[in-house]
């Protein structure tokens, strides 16, 4: 039996420059609209609730209730948001979906989808280009189109 030296350095798993971006977004199910928001540091409740703020800006045009199906991350519910998203309840809710169930999430399908179209089988020697890359697709679909109503419909 092999037994690892005591003097070691526990393993890196990946190497400590490595860097990564994310995205918050949310699908207009009336026309297919994709609304991004770019987070390269973190996802917390602070970002979250500036991914809040700026859907409700930009949804309260339409003057219709908006319904953000999310799960259960601990970010989404949040006591730095809390007392906006009761006084913003008639316009904004959350509806949470049950725990340990990420394949109900709609959004969860257009990041697939974005990986399939945009990343998988192609190199790319920067994060910038894969930004460029992605925020090209999410331009196309901020117009709205039917590709990502039927994906994120729930019937």
């Amino acid at each position: 039996m092999w037994v690892p030296p005591e003097d070691k350095d526990p393993v890196v798993l990946h190497h400590p420059t490595r860097r990564c971006i994310g995205y918050f977004g949310a699908v207009r199910l009336r026309d297919g609209k994709l609304l991004c928001w770019r987070e390269e540091d973190r996802f917390d409740g602070e970002t979250f609730y500036a991914f809040l703020k700026h859907l409700r800006v930009r949804s309260s045009r339409a003057r219709r209730h908006v319904a953000l199906i999310i799960d259960n991350a601990r970010y989404h519910h949040a006591k730095l948001h809390k007392d906006w998203r009761e006084e913003h309840a008639a316009e904004l809710s959350l509806e949470f979906l049950p725990p340990y169930s990420p394949e109900l999430n709609p959004i969860e399908r257009v990041w697939k989808l974005t990986r399939r179209k945009c990343l998988h089988n192609r190199y790319f020697p920067s994060l910038q280009l894969i930004i460029e890359t992605v925020e090209q697709q999410f331009a196309q679909w901020a117009t709205g189109n039917s590709t990502l109503r039927r994906l994120c419909a729930i019937i």
